[in-house]
């Protein structure tokens, strides 16, 4: 355990309550706790406690029926005390782990051998990021248990203690969540498809409409959004469109986003008025590194082709567009967007190197059950897991059965409450099977 923290060690937080105490309190004892000063009014106690003793008993009894209080209210104290000590000694362990893990890491991240060796580097980088945030929460951990032992030791600042436990209670659920086992994919970009389902034209655009109002969501959160390729329909929404979402934590974000998302509403194509259910399908798959995964030449069939569709000068006229088959998968990549064939070619290859990345994420997931029971949901196209009520402006999220009647909000991209709730209900299930 720390040891006793000196007045002029105290914490900025501890520090700070003091002179809130101070300036609501006609007591001056505060004033001469931060300075150090012993307290003249307790020192005097102490001596009338030890005159006690040789004076009369009448004398005895008339003195000390209010330091009798005093001593109760300090046997509480002391229980107190004990409490929170014990408690603070149970996770001193915990503390300690992560202080040494978090220094573990950086040590490796600055070894000459893990920094020229690439995949290795990315993997260290990638774990000294997710320590950080549990390694702050440390040390503010310290803190507040320093600023307990002060409190619980001094009569003056016993009266602080409940608050500062309510801090360190705060600070040990924090660090709980922060230790729940993430996805490692947590921290990278993401590459969504969205494709119509069921519905006709009308399935059309609303795939449009999906890949907007995402589009804006990424947006709103400070994402860059990157077009990969599309594939328009006559009415101006799309059979398919492909697109990448890049900065830190984009999939942490975008990763509730894979499933059906399925819409009632009447079409514009509709004369009568009647209400139709069209669907969209999205997949989420966070982007791999080259490094991460390696694909052999050998094992590709790539074909070329001449662009078709809407388009400029390249379009009929040039075999720009390229289409990858995966042969050991039979996975099949179609790219024509981009004039130069290299590029096409480009763009391909990070679609297949991140499905070839999802297929085995999701065949590991599949052989841990443990992981599979805390997931909210599936993440597959054919799990419909929200639904966007257009008469009655509508939004019902399935997985954590939350309704909002803000469409309009959510179209313009405000799907923060959905993803906050998904995160915390993750957080929840995970807490459950770590417990079990």
């Amino acid at each position: 355990m720390p040891s006793r923290v000196e007045p002029t060690r105290l914490s900025a937080w501890l520090t700070s309550a003091i002179r809130k105490a101070q300036r609501s309190s006609p007591r001056d004892s505060w004033r001469r706790r931060i300075h150090g000063a012993r307290t003249p009014d307790r020192k005097a106690e102490g001596g009338e406690e030890a005159d006690l003793h040789s004076t009369a008993d009448g004398a005895r009894d008339r003195t000390i029926r209010p330091l009798a209080e005093h001593d109760r209210a300090g046997a509480g104290a002391v229980g107190h005390r004990s409490i929170t000590l014990v408690r603070m000694a149970g996770f001193e362990d915990l503390i300690e782990e992560l202080e040494r893990s978090y220094g573990e890491t950086r040590e490796r991240m600055n070894d000459p051998s893990v920094y020229n060796d690439h995949r290795e580097a990315a993997t260290v980088g990638r774990r000294l990021k997710e320590l950080e945030e549990p390694f702050r929460l440390t040390q503010e951990w310290r803190e507040a248990s320093a600023d307990a032992e002060a409190a619980a030791a001094d009569p003056d600042l016993r009266e602080l203690l409940p608050e500062i436990e309510a801090r360190l209670a705060r600070l040990e659920e924090d660090l709980r969540l922060a230790l729940v086992e993430t996805d490692p994919a947590d921290s990278r970009d993401v590459i969504l498809e969205i494709r119509q389902g069921v519905g006709g034209d009308e399935a059309a655009i609303w795939a449009g409409d999906v890949y907007r109002f995402l589009t804006r969501y990424a947006e709103r959160r400070g994402f860059r959004v990157e077009e990969l390729s599309g594939n328009p329909n006559e009415t101006g929404g799309f059979k398919e469109v492909v697109f990448a979402v890049k900065g830190d934590g984009a999939y942490s974000v975008f990763k509730w986003e894979g499933g059906t998302h399925r819409v009632q509403r009447v079409p514009e194509t509709e004369s009568q008025g009647r209400i139709h259910t069209s669907t969209a399908t999205v997949a989420v798959m966070p982007e791999a590194e080259e490094i991460e995964v390696e694909i052999d030449p050998n094992e590709l069939k790539i074909d070329v082709y001449r662009s078709t569709g809407p388009g400029g000068q390249s379009v009929n006229t040039t075999d720009s567009a390229v289409r990858i088959t995966h042969l050991p998968t039979g996975l099949v990549v179609a790219m024509q967007d981009e004039k130069s064939q290299l590029q096409n070619k480009t763009k391909a290859l990070r679609v297949l190197r991140a499905r070839l990345l999802e297929q085995e994420r999701a065949r590991q997931q599949a052989e841990l059950s443990a992981t599979r029971r805390s997931q909210i949901g599936t993440g597959e196209r054919a799990e419909k897991i929200r639904t966007y009520n257009f008469p009655e402006t509508r939004v019902t999220d399935h997985r954590v059965h939350l309704t909002v009647h803000r469409l309009d909000r959510v179209l313009g991209g405000e799907l923060d409450e959905f993803t906050e709730a998904l995160a915390a209900e993750e957080r929840r299930r995970a807490l459950e099977a770590a417990a079990v």
